[in-house]
């Protein structure tokens, strides 16, 4: 009798045993992060501080790389959503084009939080900057560069909220200072090859108008890249040519200071900060049940954007 009840014992804390981990596993939560393109560095960036973030709290967090393919952001997110994660992070995601992926997940009750994308009724709310204050900072330099004088070549991307809202400052600022003129502007239009698509549209512009170009804008430091690479076979001087870009980053710091890049200023976002408070934001709301309005009040969480150049990138190396 006394052996059977050791045994039943044994057995009980066995099962106990086994359980126990299935039950931290169940507390433990789980984030779905999803990046639209990851060869873009700073999709990559928030994505990697926000797991780096859940992490850090205990939690267990996967990224999902769209590719840049809408197709592909839509069904990672439907498989997301089939899993039931406690949260969902998405960097520079679409809300218009998923808006059906977001609805679906506001139905099953999995808060998503967006960074640079954009807001959407059926998301928490989007960490941003303020993208019209950071198109302004960046036009505002390039004319002030140029004392409000000559020709200027664009590299646009319409695609996304953010660098249109930029593309479309520096419309209002050119429009208001007459003495700058457009020789040329490129639209990236491919997101799946973008450093393709932007090599052979600006090359074709820089040969057409290089020789009368003063100063070039594009619409974030990706681009920036492909565009000081071009221009430095050409043998200009840095300062030559007033060149200007958005995101800021290692990369770009170590360019402005480069004295054979040609590339002068950015209009620093803080990424990593950005992935991090969206996990900071899920445990306050989502973990903690506190109300959303202790994060934010409003459809946006914003973050300061510094300008970096020549006067001041010291601080960023």
């Amino acid at each position: 009798m006394v052996e059977i009840t050791r045994r039943q014992a044994l057995a009980g804390t066995a099962a106990a045993l086994a359980a126990a981990p299935s039950i931290v596993q169940a507390q433990t939560p789980e984030i779905g992060i999803v990046a639209f393109q990851m060869s873009s560095e700073t999709h990559a960036r928030v994505a990697n501080a926000a797991q780096a973030a859940a992490r850090a709290k205990g939690w267990t967090a996967t990224i999902l790389n769209s590719e840049g393919a809408l197709p592909k952001h839509a069904e990672q997110l439907d498989a997301l959503i089939q899993r039931k994660p406690r949260a969902i992070v998405v960097a520079m995601g679409k809300p218009v084009e998923a808006d059906a992926q977001f609805e679906a997940a506001k139905k099953a009750g999995i808060p998503v939080v967006t960074v640079m994308a954009g807001t959407s009724p059926h998301t928490l709310f989007d960490i941003q900057v303020n993208e019209f204050k950071v198109g302004a900072d960046a036009a505002l330099w390039l004319l002030g560069e140029m004392n409000y004088q000559g020709n200027v070549l664009l590299q646009r991307f319409d695609g996304n909220v953010g660098t249109r809202i930029r593309g479309r400052v520096l419309d209002a600022v050119l429009a208001e200072n007459q003495g700058v003129k457009v020789l040329g502007s490129h639209s990236m239009a491919r997101t799946q090859s973008w450093r393709d698509d932007v090599r052979q549209g600006m090359q074709a512009l820089l040969l057409q108008h290089g020789a009368n170009t003063q100063g070039i804008w594009a619409s974030f430091d990706g681009q920036a890249y492909v565009i000081d690479d071009l221009l430095r076979p050409r043998g200009l001087k840095k300062g030559q040519i007033k060149f200007v870009s958005i995101d800021g980053g290692a990369e770009t710091y170590r360019r402005i200071a480069d004295p054979d890049s040609l590339l002068m200023a950015t209009v620093t976002i803080p990424f990593e900060e950005m992935g991090k408070r969206a996990i900071d934001a899920i445990d306050t709301i989502v973990v903690k049940g506190q109300p959303k309005g202790s994060v934010t009040s409003g459809p946006y969480l914003f973050l300061d954007a510094i300008l970096v150049d020549q006067n001041n990138v010291k601080q960023f190396l």
